[in-house]
């Protein structure tokens, strides 16, 4: 619910790298994120792609996989359609999340992962509350905890009064 270390699997370089450190940055700064780099499209793609999912898997620690890069063409994506990579993902004892392309864009990667998301922000914003949220959600939690035990102590107190009233 709460990850303290993501893994992140896409090109060091691309354009959905510094989208998905943008949104946890604002929704989150404070994660610990370890990039494992990759090509994502080309020869070779998806055998670099499983070997950086294989890595954060070894590294431990790691709560969440995100395995992505931006759209295109379906030329450009086609790495994640390997059999070889699907079956890495699949195998991964780190939830993985597959960020890739765009919302119309599916790829074999998406349905073997635990999710999929429609974009790499997307994913990103899935893995990472809003730190304003849980700030609220945690001080609600706070709230409710004393209120519940004042009502114990006002029991308590009213129970010991009655007996001291019985025992006179």
């Amino acid at each position: 619910r709460f990850p303290r270390k993501i893994g992140i699997v896409t090109s060091p370089s691309g354009a959905a790298l510094r989208d998905m450190l943008r949104v946890i940055g604002r929704r989150f700064g404070e994660i610990h994120i370890v990039v494992a780099p990759a090509r994502v499209q080309g020869d070779g793609a998806a055998a670099e792609v499983a070997q950086g999912i294989r890595e954060l898997n070894a590294l431990g620690g790691i709560d969440v996989i995100i395995v992505g890069r931006g759209g295109g063409s379906l030329e450009d994506l086609w790495a994640f359609n390997d059999e070889m990579l699907a079956r890495t993902i699949a195998a991964s004892k780190i939830p993985v999340i597959s960020a890739v392309g765009h919302e119309v864009d599916f790829t074999i990667a998406d349905f073997v992962a635990d999710v999929r998301a429609a974009t790499p922000s997307n994913a990103a914003e899935r893995v990472v509350k809003e730190k304003r949220a849980v700030v609220d959600s945690l001080a609600d939690l706070t709230m409710r905890l004393a209120r519940g035990i004042g009502r114990v102590f006002e029991g308590r107190r009213d129970h010991g009064d009655a007996a001291v009233l019985a025992a006179q």
